[in-house]
């Protein structure tokens, strides 16, 4: 195979905004089916919007990253439960086990010498190992705050609060946490290698 068939058969690169709309999409499905119905037609469109999120993610990028792919699992699941037993405890269960899920994977990665955020991560960063361990703790942290701040909307406030506050509140504050790791990302990220010479033909 040439240098030009590998390029061509490489995975392209997905820009931020479609990745996040690609895994904010279904978000925003569960918000407004919950809010025209209730939460039970929500958790349903939530999955199927799920389903379809991962298809696209495998269209665009001939892959489905690890984090989303998790994430989707525990969506199918819990909302599988949720509407078989019409108990919508378990779909609010759902973002405190797979934060805690998270946290618990790097902690443990951390403290048996690996750094599992690599994978988790889709191959989007090139870090040193410095900068891997540094954001694997942050992100650990940030996982259980997730896990906390979810089983304090669902258990003090209505499921419509909770719901608008998975869209409009989760989603701000992952995105300022993220913005807040540039700087890490910055001083630990390795050069890129240098690019192969273009073939003439």
């Amino acid at each position: 195979m040439t240098v030009k068939d590998q390029a061509e058969n490489a995975e392209a690169p997905v820009s931020p905004f479609r990745r996040l709309a690609i895994e904010a999409g279904p978000l925003v499905v569960f918000f407004i089916a919950n809010s025209a119905y209730d939460i039970m037609i929500g958790t349903a469109a939530f999955m199927v919007a799920t389903a379809i999120s991962l298809a696209v993610s495998l269209k665009v990028e001939r892959r489905v990253p690890l984090m989303p792919l998790i994430s989707s699992l525990f969506v199918l699941a819990f909302g599988g439960l949720t509407l078989a037993l019409d108990d919508e405890l378990f779909i609010k269960l759902k973002p405190t086990v797979v934060n805690l899920f998270f946290a618990s994977a790097l902690l443990g990665g951390l403290l048996t010498g690996r750094v599992f955020l690599k994978h988790l991560m889709g191959g989007i960063l090139q870090l040193d190992d410095t900068g891997w361990r540094i954001l694997s703790w942050r992100w650990t942290a940030f996982f259980v705050f997730l896990a906390i701040l979810n089983e304090i909307v669902w258990r003090n406030f209505s499921t419509d609060t909770w719901v608008s506050f998975k869209v409009f509140g989760i989603m701000p504050i992952s995105l300022v946490f993220g913005l807040l790791q540039v700087p890490v990302i910055q001083k630990h990220q390795l050069p890129e290698p240098p690019s192969e010479p273009k073939e003439d033909g």
